[in-house]
């Protein structure tokens, strides 16, 4: 699938049953990139991981950080803000409540973002507008 077959399929506001098939898409790719970088499509990867971000449920968080993690270009392509669905405050203490190895990465990453000021000013509602535009521009 790519990413304007995505777009066609989910748009940018999927129902609940649709963010499952987003999920599966996203765990896809996200197998297909960890077996060998540039065997997944990064850019659908992006486009699923904005629409589980949409949702903002914090259940997502870790399939994301995989999806990101899976190598250097989905790291590059993914942006760290797309974990943040729920809100900065509300990831960062589901991950330490989760407390395994991925989550405390995860959220060694968000911390380390934090303090270069990497993530000021960081809204869910303004992160969500912005790429809104950015993916209707493309739809066009």
């Amino acid at each position: 699938m790519t990413e304007e077959e995505c777009l066609r399929r989910f748009g940018l506001s999927p129902t609940a049953e649709q963010l499952e098939e987003v999920r599966a898409v996203l765990d896809a790719e996200t197998q297909r990139e960890r077996q060998g970088q540039g065997g997944g499509d990064t850019q659908v990867m992006r486009l699923c991981c904005f629409l589980l971000f949409r949702a903002g449920l914090l259940e997502d968080v870790p399939r994301i950080w995989r999806a990101k993690t899976s190598s250097m270009d989905a790291d590059a392509s993914i942006d760290l803000q797309l974990l943040c669905g729920a809100g900065l405050e509300r990831t960062k203490r589901y991950l330490r409540e989760l407390g395994s190895d991925e989550a405390e990465a995860a959220v060694r990453r968000l911390l380390t973002n934090e303090v270069s000021g990497e993530l000021d000013g960081f809204s869910v509602d303004q992160y969500t507008a912005s790429l809104e535009a950015y993916y209707d521009g493309d739809e066009g």
